[in-house]
């Protein structure tokens, strides 16, 4: 995923940004609230972390401003303000989940896949597509019965064809969800990293469109259901 994290405590800060980018998502991270609007601007991000004090304004307000232009993207707020009546102010404003500071990184990286998983119409973390038997939660794929192990990078790129399923997703949309700004990206990384995903997931699991991108296998979208739990 492409995260936005708009944070300006300069010890928790570089923390979540660490531990969102060891998940394999790519992480732009703004200290201001006219900052993060400027990169709102130039990238569709598919989920904010967003904290309510900033130096420059409310939390709260940006979030109010950025759906009341239309903007769906999921927010998570993070912020040491642990009343009932902030809780309910946030989500009321439009955000999706509300972490309240200290948190464990482990449990932010949980919601952040579980708010991921609700947005994406797949709350089920577990479903079956074509041969492989997928845990979202776990980050774990079993192939014919034998565990796969997939990078954090290869688990992100494969993230965006489960949660996208029947789409073509052109290779600088997958550039744009897997890598932030500052991200240095040669011309054939994407290429690299289907060419891995193919070899432990069987050829068919990504179609090549040629000239216009890449989308989830026919064979895996005919086979792909969501498990019960």
């Amino acid at each position: 995923m492409r995260v936005l994290l708009v944070e300006d405590d300069p010890i928790l800060g570089p923390a979540v940004r660490d531990q969102v980018a060891a998940d394999g998502n790519g992480v732009d991270w703004a200290t201001r609230l006219d900052d993060a609007a400027e990169f709102v601007r130039l990238a569709a991000y598919d989920l904010i972390l967003l904290d309510l004090m900033l130096p420059d304004g409310r939390g709260l307000d940006f979030l109010r401003a950025r759906r009341q232009a239309g903007d769906t993207t999921a927010v998570i707020i993070l912020t040491a303000r642990d009343q009932v009546s902030d809780r309910i102010a946030g989500l009321n404003a439009g955000a999706d989940d509300y972490l309240v500071k200290p948190f464990d990184l482990a449990e932010l990286s949980a919601r952040l896949s579980a708010v991921a998983r609700r947005y994406g119409g797949n709350p089920n973390p577990l479903m079956q597509i074509g041969g492989l038997t997928v845990d979202l939660a776990a980050r774990s794929i079993v192939r014919d019965g034998r565990s796969v192990s997939l990078t954090s990078r290869e688990w992100a790129l494969f993230d965006a064809f489960i949660q996208r399923p029947t789409m073509l997703l052109s290779k600088a949309l997958l550039e744009e969800r897997l890598y932030t700004f500052d991200s240095q990206v040669e011309s054939n990384t994407i290429e690299v990293y289907v060419g891995r995903l193919r070899k432990k997931l069987g050829a068919g699991v990504i179609e090549t469109v040629r000239g216009m991108g890449y989308r989830l296998g026919a064979v895996a979208v005919a086979g792909s259901s969501r498990s019960r739990p």
